[in-house]
């Protein structure tokens, strides 16, 4: 455990994943966030339904998300909130891998990731497996999650040993499935964009660099 954690944080976390694909993570080798004291979501409890339902306007269309509370707490609170406060307003889908999944969550507003970047969640157990069209949020290790969520384009049981843990699944998955994906994987591993220049430059980085990508345009809880 003590290897694969040390892989998570150097953004190339190879075990259990198909040849020249990397786990779901937060940091991709840039800079890590920074320190931060153990947070939880802002939003109580009693303010969570047990189960609830996202509407992700896309430029590929709606992907609408069945949220399940039961299967990681934590993670359908963070992700409720983000949504309430507009969070997933104008935010590229900039790691696109066919076959295993579509990464998004870095904010468009440099001044918004360092925000968040300083307020991580603590971990859930893993209660549903990472199959295609279940939702889960990235992480650089242990007590990490903030912001950055993937969905999987297929069978990714593997991850669930590597503590990522889905908290809901999307109900169709024919807008997911066709998301940009020609750029691949993130810099400095592939071509893809950087995560270290998205959190400092933002989408005026992406939108130059990167024009091809997918975004969520905006996001709400529809039930």
């Amino acid at each position: 455990m003590r290897t694969a954690s040390l892989l998570i944080l150097a953004g190339a976390f190879l075990l259990g994943c198909p040849k020249n694909e990397a786990a779901p993570t937060k940091s991709q080798g840039e800079e890590p966030p920074p320190a931060a004291q153990e947070e939880t979501t802002e939003v109580s409890q009693d303010q969570v339904p047990n189960q609830y339902t996202v509407e992700l306007d896309t430029t590929k269309g709606a992907i609408v998300i069945d949220v399940n509370r039961e299967w990681a707490p934590n993670g359908a609170d963070r992700f409720y909130e983000l949504v309430q406060k507009g969070y997933y307003t104008d935010v590229a889908f900039f790691r696109v891998i066919g076959g295993f999944m579509a990464q998004v969550g870095i904010s468009g507003d440099p001044a918004l990731n360092t925000e968040w970047r300083a307020k991580p969640i603590q971990d859930d157990p893993v209660k549903a497996s990472n199959t295609r069209g279940t939702v889960t949020f990235a992480t650089s290790g242990p007590n990490s999650r903030t912001t950055q969520f993937f969905i999987n384009f297929g069978d990714n049981s593997r991850l669930d040993g590597m503590g990522f843990a889905p908290f809901g699944k999307v109900k169709d998955m024919a807008p997911v499935d066709a998301l940009y994906d020609g750029y691949g994987e993130g810099a400095p591993r592939g071509r893809g964009p950087s995560q270290g220049r998205m959190q400092t430059e933002g989408n005026a980085y992406l939108r130059e660099s990167f024009p091809k990508l997918d975004y969520i345009k905006s996001a709400k809880i529809i039930e």
